[in-house]
């Protein structure tokens, strides 16, 4: 959105992003919750949470998708022409393929952090393992035990997604020799 061409678009799209990425989650999470949510009539924890990290999350990426985009050569783009490929064709067998071969690195990266960082939503009382290994370490004081199973189970989801991004890796990986 920060290359439309509609000037507004672009400047609204610039300025969510600088926004979004110069402050930090846990001030967005009580700013969108305490203000935001509750002046649109938004009660709902789970969804203030989901919106929350959305926009934070967005942020990100749409930063990684653009440089991505950036990164592609313009070669490639007049190439597609060349040999007759149309506009549909160029994004399905050109661009596509070469993004996703430079993005998935960086988008792993931010799909391991969007995990960790669901654990701040416990600010606003929404029920997650970080706040749930709280409850259960004050209860039965195995502070150690319970967190190194916290930690496992993070590790879990982040290490499947690393798995899965590999995956997805060496399935494009022969689109970015360029």
């Amino acid at each position: 959105a920060q290359k439309a061409k509609v000037a507004v678009v672009s400047d609204l799209a610039r300025i969510y992003v600088q926004v979004i990425r110069g402050t930090p989650l846990l001030v967005q999470i009580y700013f969108f919750f305490y203000i935001i949510a509750t002046s649109w009539g938004i009660d709902n924890r789970y969804l203030a949470g989901i919106l929350i990290l959305s926009l934070f999350e967005g942020a990100y990426i749409a930063e990684i998708i653009r440089g991505g985009l950036e990164s592609i050569d313009s070669q490639q783009f007049e190439i597609a022409k060349a040999i007759g490929l149309t506009s549909a064709q160029t994004t399905r067998l050109v661009t596509f393929p070469l993004l996703m071969a430079r993005i998935l690195p960086a988008l792993a990266g931010q799909f391991a952090s969007i995990i960790k960082d669901s654990s701040l939503l416990s600010v606003i009382a929404v029920i997650e393992i970080t706040q749930t290994t709280q409850e259960i370490s004050a209860q039965n004081f195995a502070f150690f035990e319970n967190y190194f199973f916290l930690g496992l189970q993070y590790f879990v989801l982040t290490f499947t997604v690393s798995l899965i991004t590999r995956r997805l890796e060496r399935k494009y990986k022969h689109a970015d020799h360029t």
